[in-house]
């Protein structure tokens, strides 16, 4: 689960850019959150992602807890290219380009997402 401070943002970010699933989602009003649940496709079979939004925070400390998130996909340069066309509109950057791990051949990068959650991407075949 990541806290998001916009629900919209954080979702056209993880479907847009990512190209997840907006796959369910849940208004809570009474209780002041919401929450949407992405992925590449439905659990059991596929790990999903819940964004909670809570009522009036827009914005979170990152912890000293946290890492990051890993994905895999098919091509990480061409992920960081629609990281980097569509930073302005819907948020996101660029930490670390695309290339090898240190010590092996494994392509990799570094994203941050909206709300400034990192995410590495691990270049796998389709």
């Amino acid at each position: 689960m990541l806290r998001v401070g916009n629900l919209r943002r954080s979702i056209d970010f993880y479907t847009q850019v990512l190209g997840m699933k907006l796959l369910r989602t849940t208004e809570r009003p009474e209780q002041k959150y919401d929450l949407a649940f992405v992925g590449y496709g439905s659990s059991p079979e596929h790990a999903e992602i819940e964004l909670t939004y809570n009522y009036g925070t827009e914005k979170y400390e990152m912890g000293g807890a946290f890492g990051h998130i890993a994905i895999g996909v098919p091509d990480v340069a061409a992920t960081c290219e629609a990281v980097r066309s569509k930073a302005q509109s819907l948020g996101g950057a660029i930490t670390r380009e695309a290339g090898p791990v240190k010590g092996g051949t494994t392509i990799i990068a570094f994203i941050t997402d909206p709300d400034g959650y990192k995410i590495e991407l691990i270049e796998r075949a389709a």
